[in-house]
Order: structure tokens, then C-alpha cells, then sequence
């Protein structure tokens, strides 16, 4: 018997000390519902025939994978039906998802990542669920929803949090009062709290960034790592390690227990793109969740939480994670480039 505190009762509990409405938690309940049928399915894998490409691409031009779709399709059922969401926005479909006439609208919007890290299924590598509440612009009106109500700055989320499938199944949340992690007891099918007030260490010794792309990152980011290498006989006198696992989920739980940084920044290597990760789906509700627990997270050159997006799908660079670590690239990004590199 565990005698933990249940994320149902942990909900209702901050939602009573500030004053929230029941539908704030009831909504949280139907997102819960679906990462936990989600996390079935990751952990069933290859015994229900679910792994694979699903012969499709997203809105990116990405090959989805079969729980991609399975996933986004789970999400949408789960949280379509119940009255607290005016539509929903996925990194897998094209638009928004208007709420069916047959069901109540709410005064919510919900973005999400269905299955970060999907490139990782196949070889049993931790994979996520990521995901974002707004207040519609419109309220409890029944005016149509348009993906511009959407474009609202990461400092109007009123929560975030995501879910990881690994070892075991965690989910992490955050509605501006902290951040807390819950570990799903599969014996009673419930979250429990097991990570109370996550803090990011404000140093580290680990930063996080696909080496492959080395030769088109910009000069502040190869100074960065550069210097990271050189370990105790370089400038910065202490040695790192380097991470990769490619699942942004896992990058950022890693870093919420034991701190580190994480980067995706902007390179050459796809000039028409400004970024690889999505502003809406991944780099806000992350950034939430990561300056709640103390750390930083921006492009380099600015905070991504005051970013005003320009589209559903837009891409931004992304450094974040223990905030000393933060700051110095940040600083980099700020000092006037060198003639060499100006030249270049």
C-alpha cells in the first residue's frame, strides 16, 4: 500500500490554495488519462505490432512513426469530449483541432508533442509526451477558434509539464508554483509524488548537443564546447561530460535531477530554418518547466518565454538547463564577433 501523495489530490490541493476553477484540474486529469494509455503502448512496443514508420509525414516533412499517429490520435480522444478545451494544437497535424460540435467548449487551448524523441522507439530509447495549457483569447464564448489564438508568448502558459517513458513512467508538471515530478505506480495505476520542488543545480559539469553538426554551429556555441573539452587544462579548470540521447524529454529530465545544459542551437546547416525544435510544442512548455526549477532557458540571444510566435510550427533554437551554464553562452552570443569570424 503506498501512503504518497496521489497527482489527483496534489492537483486539487494547489489548485484550491490559489483559487482555480475545477475545470483547471479536471483538464489536468483527461491529459493524465492520456499519457498513461500512451505509456502503455510505448511499453507493449513490438508486442502489439506499433513500431515502425507509419509510411507519413507530419507538417515538418518528418517521417512519423506509427505511434506517432497512434499517439496524437490518443490525446485528441482523450481530451476532446469533456467541455474544459476551445481546440488543440499538434506538432503532427497541419491546423488546429476545432472541438466537434457534439461536445462543450471550454476556455482552455492545448498544445502538445505527442511522442518526443519517436525517432528512438525502435531501439527501446526513452521517448515523452510534452504539453502546454493557454487561456483562449475568446473565454467561454463560442466564436471559432483560430490558430492565431494560439500565438501567445510561453509567459501566458498556465501549465506545462511532460511525461516520461523509461524505466519507469514519470510525469512532470508545472503551473507557476514549482515544479514537481510523479512516478506512475503501475500496481494502482496512479501517479505519485516522488520528486517534490525539483531544483536545477545552478553549475554543472554535463551540457548536451549533437557533436555531428559541430562544423555549422555558430561561434559563440563552438567557443562554448570547445572550452568544455579542453576540461582542467582549459579555461574553464574543471573536466565535463558530453550527453546525446536525441529525445528533448530525456535531455531535460536528466538535467531537472542533476543539472546540466542542453542544446539545440541555430546553425548553417538548413539555412532556411531558424531553428530544429518548435516554439509552441517543445521550446515553451520545456522553458516553463526549466525556469521554474531554478534554471535558463534561450535562443542565445533572447529569452525564449517572451518570444512572440509568429506561426503554429515555428522553429526556434534552444540552450537551456543550469543557469550559470546558460548565462555564460549567453554571454558569448553577446560579444562582438571577432574580425575573423565577421569575415566568415
Amino acid at each position: 500500500m503506498h501512503n504518497g501523495t496521489t497527482l489527483t489530490q496534489f492537483i486539487i490541493e494547489e489548485q484550491r490554495q490559489i483559487g482555480a476553477s475545477g475545470d483547471f484540474s479536471s483538464l489536468l486529469n483527461d491529459i493524465v488519462t492520456a499519457c498513461k494509455v500512451i505509456s502503455n503502448a510505448v511499453h507493449k512496443g513490438a508486442l502489439i505490432g506499433i513500431q515502425g514508420s507509419a509510411g507519413s509525414e507530419n507538417v515538418q516533412g518528418e517521417t512519423q512513426k506509427k505511434l506517432d499517429v497512434i499517439t496524437n490520435e490518443i490525446f485528441i480522444k482523450s481530451n476532446e469530449w469533456a467541455g474544459h478545451l476551445a481546440a488543440m494544437g499538434s506538432e503532427e497535424m497541419d491546423d488546429i483541432y476545432s472541438i466537434p460540435r457534439q461536445y462543450p467548449k471550454g476556455k482552455y487551448l492545448l498544445v502538445f508533442d505527442p511522442l518526443d524523441g519517436s525517432s528512438n522507439i525502435d531501439v527501446n530509447i526513452s521517448v515523452g509526451t510534452i504539453f502546454s495549457i493557454l487561456r483562449s483569447p475568446k473565454g467561454m464564448s463560442q466564436e471559432p477558434v483560430t490558430a492565431r489564438d494560439f500565438l501567445q508568448p510561453g509567459t501566458r502558459q498556465v501549465c506545462a509539464g511532460y511525461a516520461v517513458y523509461g524505466p519507469s513512467t514519470m510525469l512532470v508538471l508545472t503551473s507557476g508554483h514549482g515544479v514537481n515530478g510523479f512516478t506512475l505506480d503501475q500496481n494502482i495505476g496512479e501517479f505519485i509524488l516522488t520528486h517534490p520542488k525539483m531544483r536545477i543545480p545552478e553549475d554543472s559539469t554535463e551540457f548536451a548537443i549533437n557533436a555531428s553538426n559541430e562544423r555549422f554551429w555558430e561561434a559563440p556555441v563552438q567557443r562554448y564546447v570547445d572550452e568544455c573539452l579542453k576540461g582542467v587544462e582549459g579555461p574553464r579548470k574543471k573536466n565535463f561530460n558530453m550527453r546525446w540521447i536525441a529525445s528533448m524529454v530525456a535531455e531535460v529530465h536528466r538535467i531537472l535531477i542533476r543539472g546540466g545544459v542542453f542544446m539545440y542551437p541555430k546553425d548553417t546547416k538548413d539555412p532556411g530554418k531558424a531553428g530544429k525544435l518548435r516554439l509552441m510544442y517543445e521550446a515553451n512548455p520545456m522553458s516553463f518547466i526549466v525556469e521554474q526549477a531554478g534554471g535558463a532557458s534561450s535562443t542565445g540571444r533572447e529569452r525564449i518565454m517572451e518570444m512572440a510566435p509568429a506561426d503554429l510550427h515555428q522553429r526556434v533554437p534552444v540552450i537551456l538547463g543550469s543557469k550559470n551554464e546558460v548565462n555564460r553562452i549567453i554571454s558569448y552570443h553577446a560579444e562582438p564577433p571577432k574580425a575573423s569570424e565577421a569575415a566568415a
